[in-house]
């Protein structure tokens, strides 16, 4: 160094200042670009956990409440019944999920179905994402309309690295490298002030990131997804058996309160139930199929395809399951009920007699029905049959 090249004189306020902003602005950029990064991994994990394990969740909110019906329609108990409406209710007041994505499923009708690709943005667009952060961020303007251009163009960031488009954010660093950046030059008169009120922004950044880090990693997603971060395919596909697993335990459940199991409370003393035999409630109003009114009000409480195969016309169809839901679309008039042999709407009849209703069981159901040679006909417009 020459005489002519005096040393510099440097504040050491000020140079402590610029060492513990860099390294407080270095901090807060790791930290957001880690919440953003988790915030992603979320909503992919949400998105696929949703396609593939939503259909499950769903299907096993309805076997409980067919489970709850079917015990509700045995045992009259005001109490099951109470239990089977209110599980009716958690599956009707359940959100579509798939009704909030339906404008994006229209969009999209004419394009081939891709399952949706889990992002992790890599080290080079974390690193294009942070530069572009720290430089181009609203807060560092004060000035309304500077804010909101920056605004825009952090959108613009941001869905860039939420797809992990590494080459979008080199687009999207190369347009902003063209702006000014605004800051008070080294030898101002107001660095040091900007400073100390970059040094207390950037620590209000800090815990304003460290709460949503907090609030991401508890939500039910979150929480999810921590159980296996490196492999949550694998996790998925585990979560998938325990739901088929327990989806067939409920069906084999509901089947037996359908069928031959012992009613709540025998505790497995009583004799197992023979399946839709025509003997089951005799003590219940029971008539035979040739008996029935030309003219009579018919409620048919047998499943989906045993209706489409062959039903009498006019009849309303309810399926057992659903009897004590829909309780209100039965008429008050004097009611026959209908099943394939007599056992399903035996257990109906049970239950609408200890609400009230005037009901008769048809002693042999269809099978009796169309024995009798009795009228039919199917939803499909073919032969009726009895399924």
């Amino acid at each position: 160094m020459t005489a002519q090249s005096p040393v510099r004189w440097t504040d050491p306020e000020q140079q402590q200042l610029e060492e513990r902003v860099a390294a407080t602005e270095l901090a807060w950029l790791t930290m957001d670009v880690d919440a953003q990064t988790l915030r992603v991994e979320i909503d992919n994990f949400a998105l696929i956990h949703h396609q593939l394990l939503g259909p499950l969740y769903a299907r096993l909110d309805e076997l409980d409440a067919l489970i709850a019906e079917a015990v509700a329609a045995r045992t009259g108990d005001p109490q099951d019944v109470h239990r089977a409406a209110e599980a009716r209710r958690q599956v009707d007041e359940l959100p579509d999920l798939d009704a909030l994505f339906a404008d994006i499923q229209e969009q999209e009708a004419a394009a081939p179905a891709q399952p949706p690709a889990r992002v992790r943005p890599g080290r080079d667009a974390q690193r294009l994402y942070r530069d572009l952060a720290r430089r181009a961020h609203p807060d560092l303007s004060t000035d309304p309309a500077e804010q909101q251009r920056r605004s825009a163009f952090i959108a613009r960031v941001n869905e860039a690295y939420a797809y992990g488009d590494t080459a979008a954010l080199e687009q999207l660093a190369e347009e902003w490298s063209t702006d000014p950046e605004a800051a008070p030059a080294p030898d101002s008169p107001d660095r040091l002030a900007w400073l100390r009120q970059r040094l207390e922004w950037l620590n209000g950044k800090i815990a304003e990131v460290a709460a949503e880090q907090v609030r991401l990693e508890n939500t039910a997603m979150g929480e999810l997804l921590a159980l296996a971060p490196q492999d949550p395919d694998r996790l998925l596909e585990e979560l998938a058996e325990q739901l088929l697993a327990k989806a067939a335990a409920q069906q084999a459940e509901l089947e037996r309160l359908l069928t031959d199991g012992p009613a709540p409370g025998d505790n497995g003393s009583a004799e197992p139930r023979p399946q839709e035999t025509q003997t089951m409630f005799a003590q219940l109003p029971t008539t035979d199929a040739a008996s029935v009114p030309a003219d009579a009000t018919l409620l048919d409480v047998r499943e989906q395809d045993e209706w489409d195969a062959g039903h009498v016309d006019g009849a309303l169809h309810i399926p057992i399951g659903e009897v004590v839901a829909r309780l209100g679309e039965v008429p008050q008039e004097k009611l026959y009920v209908l099943c394939r042999v007599g056992g399903r709407s035996a257990q109906v009849v049970q239950y609408l007699v200890q609400q009230g209703w005037d009901a008769v069981n048809v002693d042999g159901g269809m099978f009796a029905w169309e024995g009798a040679g009795r009228p039919m006909v199917s939803s499909s417009g073919q032969d009726a049959f009895v399924l």
